[in-house]
């Protein structure tokens, strides 16, 4: 009896299609915000701003980071090691690939 009580309006609450109004409402923002892009787009003449943004972001996200290692190691001729703020460093004049931490 008590479990009833306590359970009924949780189970009215998930019943009810509250999430399919948010969703709803959010389709209609995002296209009028779409629509309101592409007449900026067509009234500039030009291409669309979404295909040329992305190569630029592209190119900061592809920047090459630096591996952490509990061992570091030279892997080639051009591998030297650094010692800098605590840690071991192999800073690779050759090949970016090679750059290590231990860490």
């Amino acid at each position: 009896m008590l479990a009833r009580t306590l359970l009924a309006p949780l189970r009215a609450r998930l019943a009810a299609p509250t999430t399919t109004a948010a969703v709803q409402q959010l389709r209609a923002c995002s296209s009028r915000a779409a629509a309101h892009a592409n007449s900026i787009t067509l009234a500039a003449g030009g291409a669309r701003p979404s295909v040329q943004a992305p190569s630029a972001t592209m190119a900061l996200a592809q920047v090459r980071g630096m591996k952490v290692r509990s061992s570091v190691k030279k892997l080639c001729d051009g591998c030297k090691s650094v010692r800098r703020k605590g840690y071991v460093y192999i800073i690779c004049n050759k090949n970016p690939k090679h750059k290590q931490r231990q860490g």
